[in-house]
């Protein structure tokens, strides 16, 4: 008979503000929020539990966070170390089991089922895993341990920070009972709205509900949501997630239409989209254009290579063709950014009347080695 199933989802708590706490003694203990300033556009990415005690959240625009809390600490996102900092993470838990799903940079699924031969049961182990990431990292994580990733994932926001919760098979429809009906996946705002107009505003009144009536308010997603309801998933921990896009953003301090302004801006984000790609051994067919404007319009645009290209220079004047084309006038633009999609393995083209395309390749990847050896600001562009 096989082993039941035994998932655990890992997430790092306040996991950039932590880092910032860990990394700068003089933080800690203090409302930490890592993102764009309180006097600028922008949000707050990241926010430590001493922030969140003001009413501070992810996503609140920064200058809402600087007056709930004006004499906390805003710190600028360092990504890399960030990111290094994941690295680490993540492989920690694949010494206790190769199948590890990262879902962002701060949290991942685990399969622990065979595992648990080695380093006990999953409990036992999602204790190991908090213990060294605590002794090693200087960081704290939530765990959630289930018989799912569903039920592992929604077990790992019960304690933070710093928890560990346990969810038994025979225990998962009680445990879910009383949680609002927000919380089962793929219902979104105006989903649970309409859930909730017709009465079902816990996953234990859906756990009660008629298949009929349900089908007649959600349609073919009814099934679904039942089984998520009853706390059956079946979506197994996928240990080769590829990225489907790679994108940069920028929300300009104040709204532009200066063509030189955004010019740069695009650069700037197609060398680090390019970068990103290099690093990530992949090539992107399509490449899109995001435009926000003043009232908060937004419209996107996009262009098809006829071959993959990680190449900045191609990214970066197909976006110029895409922006020129919009007319946009003397309309001011709030936000600008690109999408690089339909990523796919790269294909070295020679053309043998033509070397710059290559030449530029092979030093796109200097400039790259240089970077991460010597910093971001090693290698700059004239006039930047």
């Amino acid at each position: 008979m096989p082993a039941a199933r035994a998932i655990l989802h890992v997430d790092m708590d306040a996991f950039f503000a932590s880092i910032e706490q860990r990394d700068r003694p003089e933080c800690r203990g203090k409302p930490v929020m890592v993102g764009a300033g309180p006097d600028r556009r922008g949000i707050i990415a990241t926010c430590s539990y001493e922030a969140r005690r003001y009413g501070v959240h992810s996503a609140m625009p920064s200058r809402t966070a600087g007056k709930l809390c004006p004499h906390g600490v805003f710190l600028p996102p360092d990504m890399r170390k960030y990111s290094d900092e994941s690295r680490k993470i993540m492989a920690i838990l694949r010494d206790y089991t190769p199948e590890v799903e990262p879902v962002s940079i701060d949290e991942a699924f685990l399969d622990a089922t065979s595992a648990q031969a080695l380093f006990g049961g999953a409990a036992e182990i999602a204790r190991k895993i908090k213990a060294r990431i605590l002794r090693e990292r200087g960081l704290t994580a939530s765990i959630g341990v289930a018989p799912n990733k569903f039920l592992a994932k929604i077990a790992s926001d019960f304690e933070k920070p710093d928890g560990l919760t346990v969810v038994s098979e025979e225990a998962k429809a009680a445990f879910l009972a009383p949680q609002p009906v927000g919380r089962l996946w793929g219902v979104g705002k105006v989903a649970r709205g309409l859930l909730e107009s017709h009465g079902y505003r816990t996953i234990g009144d859906l756990q009660n509900a008629d298949p009929k009536r349900l089908e007649a308010i959600v349609g073919s997603r009814a099934r679904h949501l039942h089984d998520l309801a009853l706390g059956r998933d079946e979506s197994p921990v996928e240990t080769e997630r590829e990225a489907k896009s790679i994108g940069s953003e920028h929300t300009f301090e104040t709204d532009t239409e200066e063509r030189p302004i955004l010019h740069r801006t695009l650069l700037a984000q197609s060398e680090k989209v390019a970068r990103e790609m290099r690093e990530a051994n992949v090539a992107a067919r399509t490449i899109t254009l995001k435009l926000r404007y003043a009232d908060f319009t937004t419209i996107t645009r996009r262009t098809t290579f006829d071959q993959p290209t990680q190449d900045e220079i191609r990214i970066f004047e197909a976006l110029v063709r895409l922006l020129d084309s919009e007319k946009t006038g003397k309309r001011k633009i709030r936000l600008i950014g690109l999408v690089a999609s339909g990523l796919g393995t790269p294909q070295l083209q020679l053309d043998l009347f033509d070397a710059s395309g290559e030449k530029r390749r092979r030093l796109a990847h200097a400039v790259d080695d240089l970077r991460a050896r010597l910093g971001p600001k090693a290698v700059l562009r004239v006039g930047d």
